[in-house]
């Protein structure tokens, strides 16, 4: 090894002709035709080198043994890509550089240790700025851009091309079928390499705490674990929902004569015939129009419904990243939600798996896994949604293993009122008792016991609840479906009123942020609030965590709002725009609280990291582990609060199961 050598940073040009975005690194990498085509470095950020390996060039020996040395920093945009291709890159063609740093029983063992690897996407979605290369660059304005000209240059080399008489029936670009393009292509690779080291540059002022480099590499640990597939369910999955549509559909038109009753419009004239007239044929409106209607046109709108539900596109999605051993890997995005650092699902999307509900779930799977069709018709009126509730069955622990699936109660409501020093909901929290009934007892100052005395107010607790906490009003109780559960309009406003009374402390919390904040920003300083700090500088508003971790706003200012009312505005992503964001102060409560929840998370993560986590969904993980391992002490110890957070009245629950579920 050249101990002159500290930091390398790397950008790779590679193809595959399995599909990047649809299967994610680990599967496209796996693909047997896998090729790195270029290979661009930089030493100690000097000038930056670019090796034509597609050409025939090599790689240094210095920069093989270094991909693989824990002592030398290695550095990347989204460092996971590089990372995760050189891992099968160099078993492939130098399995003499290769090193894992998996254990017999741990299933981490075709990658090379992320603890050497730092990401400056994870940097710069730390300081609140774009998640792509391209947008970061912009934003920040950097004398380096990526170049234009990539996207087209990718398609061209890294991805399969249809065969033409032009192309003479090739399927693959090679750089002798276009020098010119193949000479930009070295460019833009270096170009890459360059505007990763001037992002390094700017934000060197601002680095992420070693703690979050730690969560990072966790985090890597376990998208290279995976979490194992169950692919005969799927395929029998599949199978079955493309037989139900067909059964569907052609029910569907016996019913209603039509040629296409999948038409909106054709369906649409063949109710109106009827004496139906509906404005839309989406779930909502076709709940409204089932009870009272005629037995054929029930029967064809319930068949719609069937035919709309969706539920196959997760199991295709599984089908499509699994890897070769069973396993999706890359399901997790680290600091996915840049306001937060919350992560976000990838590919499958963990994040959004329908609940289930059904008492013969296990019973259920098991036809569905057989392929029992027949069985399946008999024994549920909408097959379906039986699918849709089977869709987290599908991840299984590997034989000999058990799943352990625990989560934080209510975290949220827990730390906001520990937060805002509300002491009778601590209370609540801390003698275990229903915070839904509380709050409607604390509302309405009379005792509420579920399906007791006063039950019926519960309801209204509970959606309060749910509503209310950041600063909602009659809109968040709305949009939480308050009207359906059969509060009247007039009930809405005093109900807002009422749980603000009942919970001063955190109604004086959001305006304490909101004043603390705009102080900041208008004064250029530094304000303590609530065991807060908040910041600006060089013009950024940073809000420091009892963790010791950072949120950040970019280009902070006061402005007036709709209402005419001051307020705080910033810059960062909406709806996959960069733009100006307006905020206040219960708005950056939600952040605030989200956030320290992410960390307590995040912590626990850390303490149970000898546990194989295979995944980590909202505020609960799910741990792939063996027979003997004890659910009580695995909830104990996710139970116990972190030192920066003592007296915070947390609780872990779980269970354990054969395949993954929702109880």
């Amino acid at each position: 090894m050249n101990t002159t050598i500290k930091t390398i940073s790397i950008d790779i040009e590679t193809y595959s002709s399995v599909d990047l975005v649809k299967c994610g690194v680990y599967k496209y990498a796996e693909s047997p035709d896998f090729e790195i085509l270029l290979f661009g470095y930089s030493i100690n950020e000097d000038a930056v080198c670019v090796v034509d390996v597609a050409s025939g060039e090599e790689v240094p020996e210095e920069i093989l043994a270094a991909l693989t040395d824990d002592s030398i920093e290695k550095w990347a945009y989204n460092a996971q890509f590089e990372r995760v291709c050189l891992s099968n890159w160099l078993r492939r063609h130098h399995p003499e550089h290769f090193c894992s740093y998996s254990i017999p029983e741990d299933t981490v063992g075709d990658y090379i240790s992320p603890y050497a690897w730092k990401c400056s996407r994870v940097w710069g979605a730390y300081m609140g700025l774009p998640l792509s290369l391209k947008g970061i660059g912009a934003v920040m304005k950097l004398d380096e851009q990526k170049m234009d000209e990539g996207a087209a240059l990718i398609r061209y080399f890294c991805k399969p091309c249809r065969p033409t008489k032009v192309n003479g029936g090739r399927t693959r670009n090679l750089p002798h079928h276009a020098e010119d393009k193949w000479a930009i292509f070295k460019e833009y690779n270096k170009r890459d390499v360059e505007v990763e080291l001037s992002i390094k540059a700017r934000l060197a002022r601002f680095p992420v705490p070693d703690f979050v480099w730690d969560e990072y590499h966790l985090d890597q640990e376990i998208n290279d674990r995976g979490i194992l597939v169950d692919t005969k369910l799927v395929e029998q999955a599949i199978a079955i929902d493309e037989r139900t549509k067909e059964a569907l559909l052609s029910r569907m038109k016996e019913i209603t004569g039509l040629d296409n009753p999948n038409s909106v419009a054709q369906i649409k004239s063949w109710l109106v015939e009827r004496g139906v007239e509906t404005e839309s044929l989406d779930k909502k409106a076709v709940q409204e129009l089932l009870p009272g209607a005629e037995a054929d046109v029930a029967d064809a709108l319930s068949c719609r419904q069937q035919l709309a539900k969706s539920s196959v596109s997760k199991y295709a999605a599984m089908q499509i990243a699994v890897c070769a051993d069973g396993r999706a890997r890359g399901m997790f995005a680290f600091y996915g939600a840049n306001r937060t650092g919350r992560w976000a699902g990838r590919i499958i999307q963990l994040q959004n798996l329908p609940q289930n509900h059904m008492d013969d779930l296990a019973e259920a799977r098991d036809l569905v896994r057989d392929g029992n069709y027949t069985a399946l018709k008999m024994l549920y009126d909408n097959i379906p949604n039986v699918l849709s509730e089977l869709i987290r069955t599908a991840f299984i622990p590997k034989p000999g293993y058990k799943y352990i699936v625990a989560d934080f109660s209510a975290i949220e409501a827990r730390v906001l009122s520990f937060l805002a020093g509300e002491t009778w909901r601590i209370q609540v929290f801390k003698e275990g008792k229903d915070i839904y009934c509380a709050s409607a007892s604390q509302m309405f100052g009379v005792p509420v016991e579920k399906h007791g005395i006063n039950g019926h107010l519960r309801q209204k607790g509970k959606i309060a609840e749910l509503a209310l906490g950041y600063g909602g009003s009659v809109g968040a109780l709305k949009a939480m479906g308050a009207l359906e559960m059969g509060l009247t309009e007039d009930e809405l406003q005093p109900l807002v009123s009422a749980w603000r009374e009942a919970n001063p402390n955190i109604t004086r919390f959001w305006w304490d942020v909101d004043a603390a904040v705009k102080k900041a920003v208008k004064e250029r300083t530094a304000i303590d609030s609530h065991g807060f700090r908040f910041q600006w500088q060089s013009g950024i508003l940073f809000i420091c965590l009892p963790s010791g971790r950072r949120l950040a706003y970019v280009k902070p200012r006061i402005g007036v709002n709709q209402f005419g009312s001051e307020s705080v505005t910033y810059e960062g992503m909406n709806l996959g725009k960069w733009t100006r964001i307006e905020s206040y102060g219960p708005k950056f409560t939600e952040n605030i609280v989200q956030a320290v929840s992410r960390d307590i998370l995040a912590y626990a993560m850390e303490t149970l990291r000898h546990c194989f986590i295979v995944g980590s969904v909202h505020d609960e993980l799910i741990i792939e582990c063996s027979a003997g391992v004890d659910l009580k002490i695995v909830c104990e110890q996710m139970g116990r609060p972190p030192s920066w957070l003592q007296g915070l009245g947390l609780r872990a629950d779980g269970y354990e199961c054969a395949f993954y579920r929702k109880e």
